[in-house]
């Protein structure tokens, strides 16, 4: 295997983890922390492959083939999913949407996970307030 390959694996077992995890530990609110750590540590990670390949990249990687355009559609679906949910808890919570819209939409899970963080810390501010 090589190292991409080793990645993949890698985050498919940090993905089931955390499914299970949900499942299982069936949380009742998010954690700020984690959200904002993994937000990171994803820019990092892009940051990386931004200065090695080029942002030219994201472009080949999702318009060379039929693959990658589905692999973006499934990517624009998730966000847009996501925000559908997020987004009435975010007004709740005095969140401006349109500058998180152009954040996630920009940067996609990076901007998202940041959203939450903000979300999560927001709304655990206002019920330790209660």
């Amino acid at each position: 295997m090589d190292i991409l390959q080793i990645l993949f694996v890698i985050i498919l077992a940090f993905g089931l983890l955390a499914l299970v995890y949900i499942l299982a530990a069936k949380p009742t609110s998010g954690n700020a922390t984690f959200a904002a750590m993994l937000s990171a540590g994803f820019g990092a990670y892009t940051a990386v492959q931004i200065w090695q390949e080029g942002v030219m990249m994201f472009w080949t990687n999702h318009t060379v083939n039929l693959t990658g355009i589905q692999v973006w559609w499934d990517l624009v679906m998730c966000m847009m999913i996501a925000m559908f949910f997020i987004a009435p808890r975010a007004r709740k919570a005095g969140m401006n949407l349109l500058p998180w819209a152009l954040f996630v939409g920009s940067t996609a899970s990076i901007g998202l996970l940041a959203m939450c963080a903000r979300l999560f810390w927001l709304e655990q501010q206002h019920a330790q307030a209660n």
